[in-house]
């Protein structure tokens, strides 16, 4: 355990209350030796709450297994993985905030050893020149303004085998049974509601200008399988499990990688 780390873990509980308040706002509420980061969350006790609907679908033991944790944020979902016992996990951000929050919740928690957080944008993740045995891309996508691609490079850089998808979803929950070609002046199918539809926000939901695409189920679902994923499971309204598989002849990601 680093010299760092261990003045963390030995902080009293007024030295963490202060460090909470210098590094908020938080969006993960995180109890760290007792004092919760976002107490007041919109979602309640969030991502935790969420957490323990899914956290059985994913392997208890992940001992000598690499985990790449996509939107970190404050670090919530590296941790468990830490806590299972897996070998290394890099977390990745594109916000200098939340990974300031995430190392000193690895510190604190003392995992800091095998954890990395670093800045980095889902769409430069061929810099890590790293493959992953399980992956985590949680409540990313709809805040991506190229989604799709995002997912081409995933698969591309570094899915090894597993990856868990999380995105927010509205519209109808159906997914439809279609063809696999229509003719061109089928048009009734599109105003379907299990069609797979994904939804653009052209100025702001939630009050989150980030918010640019939002999928019904059964785009997010049809985006996976076209990115080559194997969907193994659905644990949760919107979490996949899925298995890293191929791709259609000619489907690759077009992005230049850095």
């Amino acid at each position: 355990m680093s010299t760092q780390t261990q003045q963390a873990v030995a902080m009293s509980r007024e030295e963490v209350e202060r460090r909470v308040r210098e590094l908020g706002p938080w969006f993960h509420n995180l109890d760290l030796k007792g004092v919760q980061t976002a107490p007041e969350h919109f979602l309640g006790d969030y991502p935790r709450a969420k957490w323990v609907r899914f956290a059985h679908a994913l392997p208890a033991d992940l001992t000598g297994k690499t985990v790449l944790d996509i939107g970190c944020n404050a670090g919530f979902y590296a941790l468990e993985m830490k806590r299972r016992g897996a070998e290394r996990v890099v977390g990745i951000d594109s916000d200098e905030t939340y990974l300031a929050q995430a190392r000193f919740a690895a510190e604190l928690s003392g995992l800091a050893d095998g954890v990395e957080f670093r800045r980095l944008d889902v769409y430069d993740v061929g810099a890590l020149k790293e493959t992953f045995d399980l992956v985590l891309f949680m409540g990313v996508l709809y805040h991506l303004r190229h989604p799709l691609l995002a997912l081409d490079l995933l698969h591309a850089h570094v899915v090894k085998d597993v990856l868990v998808f999380q995105s927010l979803q509205r519209g109808s929950p159906r997914v439809e049974e279609l063809e696999a070609d229509y003719p061109f002046e089928e048009t009734e199918i599109f105003n379907q509601p299990g069609y797979p539809k994904l939804h653009f926000v052209e100025r702001e939901y939630a009050h989150d200008w980030t918010n640019w695409w939002i999928p019904n189920r059964a785009c997010a679902e049809a985006m996976l399988r076209d990115a080559g994923f194997e969907l193994l499971a659905h644990p949760e309204g919107d979490v996949y499990v899925c298995r890293r598989g191929p791709v259609k002849p000619g489907q690759r990601a077009v992005y230049p990688t850095r």
